[in-house]
């Protein structure tokens, strides 16, 4: 009885990398061979000094409530990283901890926006971004990118998407779906138009951040200034460190929205897990180097996955320099026909693969961008070469 629900649900999209796993596990479930690679979920165990962090904890009985913006010692562990990867300088009233990114994103978008209040987001975006923004009656307003500008906005793409109602800009660096990364250079150049417009907080999601395969170094939009009182910065160790499922994320922002945050989530989840927290502190304050393995593995599978993908004509594809997804463009099929099925677009093209090569992709559709389709290179190397070896069958 949908007009027992909420106008808010009835109009809000699931999550389509969600739903396409979803419907990759039902398909599993009536017996089929489906290689999913349409997560976002590293394929590692999370390493073991992180496990033995929570062991202790859980030794430590440590098992009640936690501060609503997380413990103090994560705090302090969250503004040495900070400052140690990022060079920025927070203080403790300025870090909130958060039941996952994810979270700390929706947080930011109920305290900032009001109804019709504008966010710029680059298209291709984290495929929740928009909805995020509707749920806070915010408006997304997407600007435009192509695989041939390495799907980054320019300068001139923000200005002239900036109005009076303009509130906010989101973007992903490294991006999710493209795996692009705003140099710093690039990112001076859209803040000089910020700069214009103080009404604007930016918000920098850089979850992917160490995930960086060292052709663009990682920059951060708050290291500049000029910027640093108007920029949330968004980061967490779900990706990086494969702890996708312990939901821990965290926000570095001005002390009036980091304090907006705290009292939003004391009313909806409170603290985060205490366990997870212990175990994010020495994540934290251990050398990156620790996790390097992981990025080394990532980086052979993009030169792979990319090798077979650019023997399929249609695809086209950039090299992305972080993440752990390639992005082709696969405008080349609309139009055609295929297995019977004429193929009008993006999201046709997936369902498409899955049903005829059983592989699970995501539409572009989905990210703001409805000419390519995600493809998820964190899987075995087995599982790689067979997957794509299935759609050059299936395009063939």
């Amino acid at each position: 009885m949908s007009n027992q629900l909420s106008d808010r649900i009835n109009s809000l999209a699931p999550s389509a990398t969600l739903e396409m796993a979803a419907k990759a596990r039902e398909l599993r479930a009536e017996g089929k061979d489906i290689i999913g690679l349409s997560l976002g979920e590293p394929d590692f165990n999370t390493p073991d000094y992180i496990k033995d962090a929570a062991i202790q904890a859980v030794n430590d009985d440590f098992n009640s409530y936690t501060p609503v913006d997380g413990y103090v010692e994560l705090k302090e562990a969250i503004i040495t990283k900070f400052k140690r990867d990022n060079n920025l300088t927070y203080t403790l009233p300025q870090i909130v901890v958060s039941t996952g990114a994810k979270q700390a994103l929706y947080n930011i978008a109920q305290v900032c926006l009001n109804e019709g209040d504008e966010v710029i987001l680059p298209c291709p975006y984290w495929v929740s971004y928009s909805d995020i923004v509707k749920l806070a009656d915010g408006v997304p307003v997407e600007v435009e990118t192509s695989i041939d500008t390495d799907f980054k906005m320019t300068p001139e793409q923000l200005e002239a998407a900036i109005t009076p109602k303009t509130k906010m800009l989101w973007y992903s660096s490294p991006c999710n779906p493209s795996g692009s990364i705003y140099s710093k250079e690039e990112l001076r150049a859209l803040a000089d138009v910020l700069v214009k417009y103080p009404q604007i907080v930016v918000v920098s999601d850089e979850i992917y951040e160490h995930i960086n395969y060292g052709v663009t170094a990682h920059a951060s939009m708050a290291e500049f200034d000029d910027m640093l009182d108007r920029t949330v910065t968004v980061n967490g160790v779900a990706k990086a460190f494969a702890m996708t499922g312990w939901r821990i994320g965290y926000i570095g922002a001005p002390a009036y929205i980091a304090r907006a945050c705290n009292k939003l989530q004391g009313q909806v989840t409170s603290g985060a897990n205490c366990i997870a927290q212990r175990a994010v502190i020495t994540a934290l304050l251990e050398p990156v180097s620790r996790i390097q393995y992981m990025v080394d593995k990532f980086r052979e599978r993009r030169t792979l996955i990319l090798g077979l993908l650019n023997g399929i004509e249609g695809f086209k594809c950039n090299e992305p320099e972080g993440a752990f997804y390639v992005y082709p463009d696969v405008t080349a099929f609309f139009g055609k026909t295929l297995g019977g099925k004429k193929i009008n677009n993006a999201s046709e093209f997936a369902i498409y693969l899955l049903e005829a090569a059983n592989v699970a992709t995501v539409t572009g559709d989905a990210f703001g961008n409805g000419n390519c389709i995600r493809i998820s290179y964190a899987a075995s190397e087995e599982q790689i070469i067979e997957a794509i070896s299935r759609i050059k069958k299936a395009v063939s």
